[in-house]
């Protein structure tokens, strides 16, 4: 486990360090951080490291473990031909520390699975979300949902759904 996050971290900082791009956050900032509600609630990053394609992280509490970690690589897209609104989406990685509610259906138990306090359960992600940037404001608000799908310590599908702000310094 610790590889998988050491792993994730040196991959997220090579790719702040290699990429020079102009970065299309909030009044042409590339990094933010704030606050997301919902599943997961917690606290909330975006690096961007091209004009439509951003990195996004987060760590909170969730369903999916009492302690919830994970990342999005999100594809940004102007579908509404607005400067105001746009939607992205992108594949996610999440990992959740300790007991986890509801996420995976046993059968052999007819009920909801619940692993042990001391388990790990990894999960793979696919969100899409609208991004709100009131003109030259630093802050974007951010509304996404998506199907989070289970791979250990079970297989199993829930919906993640999140509102969120983040702050450009």
């Amino acid at each position: 486990m610790r590889r998988l996050i050491l792993g994730l971290i040196i991959f997220i900082m090579s790719i702040m360090i290699i990429n020079e791009a102009k970065a299309s956050g909030p009044m042409d900032r590339n990094f933010g951080f704030g606050i997301v509600f919902g599943d997961p609630f917690g606290a909330t990053v975006n690096y961007w490291v091209t004009r439509e394609n951003s990195l996004a992280a987060y760590i909170g509490a969730s369903y999916f473990g009492a302690l919830r970690i994970g990342g999005d690589y999100l594809f940004h897209f102007n579908a509404f031909n607005s400067q105001v609104v746009k939607m992205y989406a992108g594949p996610g990685i999440a990992v959740g520390f300790g007991r986890g509610r509801g996420i995976i259906y046993s059968e052999n138990k007819n009920r909801f699975y619940y692993w042990e306090d001391d388990q790990v359960g990894i999960a793979t992600r696919v969100i899409f979300g609208v991004n709100i940037t009131p003109g030259r404001a630093p802050f974007e608000i951010f509304i996404e949902a998506g199907p989070l799908i289970g791979i250990s310590p079970d297989v199993g599908v829930n919906v993640d759904a999140s509102i969120g702000i983040r702050f450009y310094p």
